[in-house]
């Protein structure tokens, strides 16, 4: 029998939004196992806590793994992406690209985590027509001044950032 087919989909899911879920529902197809992996990235100065951002991204695919039948596991982390993969068994990394720019940027880490792990393949999967323009950071910023994101993400992360900015 063959080994299961372990799938990381990383990010830092701050906040998760309906393109993040598109790609996750795709990814399910892929894959015997799926791990969403959400980065703890102080770096990029988050909206949400990690364990805020992990029970967002747990109760949004919760629905995912129930109807595709694909376990999906959510997990935070904190060390290299390759390191990460290779401790939860996964195969394959799997990237969203949403614009030409986001092209680059992945190309790069593609490149890295290859040089890595070469044992760890990278796919990625576009965006669809309807979510190409949704980005965490747009999201969060239109949240932060007050405009409306429901049409952006999902209803618990909705409230959940609603909670956040009072």
């Amino acid at each position: 029998m063959a080994e299961p087919r372990i799938g990381l989909y990383p990010g830092t899911f701050d906040p998760v939004t309906n393109g993040h879920l598109d790609i996750i529902g795709r990814a399910v197809h892929l894959v015997d196992r799926l791990v969403v992996g959400v980065a703890a990235n102080i770096g990029k100065q988050p909206l949400m806590d990690l364990d805020e951002r992990l029970a967002c991204v747990r109760a949004e695919v919760a629905p995912i793994g129930a109807q595709s039948g694909v376990p999906i596991e959510v997990h935070g982390f904190d060390t290299l992406l390759v390191q990460f993969a290779r401790a939860h068994g996964a195969c394959m990394i799997v990237r969203g690209l949403r614009v030409v720019t986001d092209y680059d940027y992945e190309m790069q880490m593609f490149g890295m985590n290859h040089r890595l792990d070469p044992g760890i393949e990278t796919v990625f999967l576009m965006a669809t027509e309807r979510h190409q323009f949704i980005s965490s950071r747009l999201v969060k910023e239109i949240a932060q001044l007050g405009g409306d994101i429901s049409s952006f993400v999902p209803a618990h992360t909705l409230a959940s950032i609603a909670a956040r900015l009072g």
